[in-house]
């Protein structure tokens, strides 16, 4: 499990100085079972957080819960669903803030894209891809917004990705991405009167067990260490966890100052893809 401690304490400090502070917050986390979605959930439960978070399979979530520690489990909640689904999203925030007594940070993190290229995919692949990845973040803003309000404040971060402005295909995907960046900058202006942070975090190419890039490592080396060497100076991809940590500080008090932003977690990457653009 990844833990933002890792880092030593300054010479003469506290060792809990090096640690961001979300012990005790209240955070919603969409699509946190896989990947950097369920990497954020066990970094949060682990500093100390009570989590909310949902996904479309519950056997999903039960094995989540199963596999955090027993103080952990205790301070997660979960439900089974999907977020593009009416009313839906918005029931499980209002559930969230019931169960914790309010809410203090969400992050939307659920996405994907639908569809191939611009002559195979159709206008309901646009559609769809629009829908996970920018409307569900705005219904999820709008629906937890009364409750960061009412606690005086809080942190919305939003998982965007670097191909919302370093071209690749599929075009659909970077478009929302894209969309999702500006909505991010949008909304913390307008939700800054309240004390209500929004920020985007951009992923590069992330090695996550089972997907894309940890396949093409496994199954065909050579053109994975052809796209390393031509994409990615840092020599490989990031990790889910040090996205994970990034998203972690954002939800702290330690990053009160920001806002508006979006951040790459991406070690330099250039193109998104073996592609290139």
């Amino acid at each position: 499990m990844s833990d933002v401690s890792e880092g030593r304490a300054p010479a003469g400090g506290h060792g809990d100085r090096v640690r961001p502070g979300v012990s005790g917050k209240r955070v919603l986390v969409t699509g946190g079972t896989r990947g950097l979605g369920e990497q954020i959930v066990r970094l949060l439960a682990d500093e100390g957080a009570r989590v909310a978070t949902c996904a479309r399979t519950a056997s999903d979530l039960e094995a989540l819960e199963v596999s955090l520690a027993a103080a952990e489990s205790g301070r997660l909640f979960t439900e089974a669903l999907d977020v593009t689904e009416p009313e839906r999203l918005e029931s499980f925030v209002a559930a969230s803030a019931t169960r914790f007594g309010g809410l203090d940070g969400v992050v939307a993190c659920a996405g994907g894209s639908r569809g191939r290229g611009l002559e195979q995919a159709d206008a309901d692949d646009w559609a769809a891809t629009w829908q996970l990845n920018v409307g569900h973040t705005a219904r999820l803003v709008r629906a937890a917004v009364p409750f960061l309000r009412t606690a005086g404040g809080g942190s919305v971060v939003v998982i965007s990705s670097i191909s919302g402005w370093k071209p690749g295909p599929n075009a659909q995907y970077g478009t929302a991405k894209s969309a999702q960046i500006h909505l991010a900058a949008s909304l913390a202006r307008e939700l800054g009167p309240d004390g209500i942070r929004v920020n985007a975090v951009s992923p590069g190419s992330m090695l996550i067990p089972g997907r894309r890039w940890d396949r093409m490592r496994r199954e065909d080396p050579e053109a994975f260490a052809a796209f390393a060497a031509a994409e990615l100076p840092g020599g490989e991809p990031v990790a889910p966890q040090e996205v994970a940590r990034v998203v972690v500080f954002l939800l702290s008090d330690w990053s009160s100052g920001i806002s508006g932003a979006n951040l790459p977690v991406d070690r330099a990457q250039n193109a998104p893809s073996p592609d290139g653009y």
